[in-house]
């Protein structure tokens, strides 16, 4: 089975206190201790990215680990990769994290990763790069539309209430017909998604939601994906 979790914000690193999200991923995988392998590529490897991920997965059931491309930690790419249960991609720049990981190969090697049942899962940049095209931010300018890896259909909209720009930057992209329906999701809710189906919908805390967006004559329809609340 090929299964992807898409969180629009949470886990350890937004949530450090409320590991609900992170817990739910892990308990996909049936084992003990799954490997959990965190990339930080999006952040630049950003070293208390790397450490706040260590704190939180070191008290969790599992097997952690990291991988770095600006200081590689491997021998051999593809077999570092395709050994994990579990990849989880951090948040940062879409647009550069995607540029590297094709330069290494690593968006082929993540391909054959899903192919092969190895569970991913990722915030933020970490939950765009899986879908065919996102909404992303540069720092100071307008959010624009990102091609993906397009292991699933559509597009997707992370922290859907937790930045104002989201929401309406998105409903613009759709209805200009720039972008195609897809996902959005608020800090707290994660999309599932099994043999590139949307499976359910689970959410960190009671308020998040999800969402399909969609173009429906000339305007832009919203409908909600209630989520199953982890807690």
């Amino acid at each position: 089975m090929k299964q992807i979790i898409a969180m629009g914000g949470g886990g350890f690193s937004m949530e450090p206190d409320n590991l609900l999200l992170d817990r739910y991923v892990l308990e996909q995988v049936s084992k003990e201790r799954p490997a959990v392998c965190f990339v930080p590529t999006a952040s630049g490897d950003a070293d208390g990215y790397v450490e706040r991920f260590y704190q939180a997965f070191r008290e969790l059931p599992c097997t952690p680990s990291h991988l770095s491309l600006f200081q590689p930690n491997f021998d051999d790419l593809q077999s570092f990769v395709l050994e994990k249960d579990i990849i989880y991609v951090g948040g940062g720049n879409t647009r550069n994290m995607l540029v590297l990981w094709k330069e290494w190969g690593l968006d082929q090697i993540l391909k054959e990763a899903y192919e092969q049942g190895v569970i991913l899962t990722g915030l933020s940049a970490g939950s765009i790069c899986w879908f065919e095209q996102g909404v992303t931010d540069p720092l100071n300018g307008p959010l624009y539309k990102l091609e993906g890896l397009g292991m699933l259909q559509g597009s997707h909209c992370p922290h859907y209430d937790g930045e104002s720009k989201r929401r309406p930057a998105y409903h613009q992209l759709v209805l200009q017909g720039n972008i195609q329906a897809g996902y959005a999701a608020d800090d707290g809710a994660a999309l599932h998604f099994m043999d590139g189906r949307l499976h359910k919908v689970v959410s960190s805390t009671r308020n998040a939601q999800a969402y399909h967006v969609e173009l429906e004559g000339n305007s832009v329809r919203e409908t909600k994906l209630t989520p199953d609340f982890l807690g």
